[in-house]
């Protein structure tokens, strides 16, 4: 079974492309979907609380994260920090995600920093989806209803997407009327060749 990361700078539209694979039936993995549940998790709010203190927790004991996003956006080394949390976690989930689908042609892990933190090296191929800053931060500025400083705080935390996509085996490009679909559909057939 090959593992395909599908990875692009925050608001390029990951889960819309990803919504794509499900559609023809190929097995899923939202590295940013399954980390936003351990916030929940005891122990993993006990680590937060050890490295971050208290100033990242609302009064009813649940992580402030934007609090939390505030901090490490604005410092490198704090984020690293979160991330060295948090990545632990999701290969051992997407270990056991993998278990679940084995026989399947593919599986696709969906992670917006595959490169930044080496997380490429887990799998056989990579997807990049891009969109342009400007259109980024646009949508960005509508879904999250962040200032544009925080925005492009967290893209200038991101690799560049020219690097992105020189790396990736196969770029999806994401504007409205350029076909998703169609570019889905042309990478899965590759892979299932391969």
């Amino acid at each position: 079974m090959k593992r395909v990361g599908l990875t692009g700078g925050i608001g390029c539209g990951k889960t819309t492309v990803l919504r794509e694979f499900q559609k023809i039936g190929i097995p899923t993995f939202s590295a940013d979907e399954i980390a936003k549940k351990y916030y929940d998790e005891p122990d993993f709010k006990a680590d937060i609380r050890s490295v971050f203190g208290d100033s990242v927790f609302l009064p009813d004991g649940s992580v402030d994260k934007k609090a939390l996003a505030r901090l490490v956006f604005a410092e490198s080394e704090l984020l690293s920090r979160l991330n060295a949390l948090v990545h632990p976690r999701v290969l051992r989930d997407f270990e056991t995600f993998c278990e679940r689908y084995l026989g399947r042609d593919y599986v696709v892990f969906e992670s917006a920093i595959l490169y930044e933190h080496n997380l490429d090296h887990m799998v056989d191929l990579v997807v990049c989806v891009y969109l342009d800053t400007e259109e980024r931060i646009s949508r960005l500025l509508q879904r999250d209803k962040s200032s544009r400083e925080q925005i492009e705080a967290r893209i200038n935390n991101q690799l560049p997407a020219d690097e992105v996509m020189s790396r990736a085996d196969y770029v999806i490009l994401n504007y409205e009327g350029n076909p998703r679909t169609r570019q889905v559909q042309y990478i899965h057939n590759q892979i299932i060749k391969c």
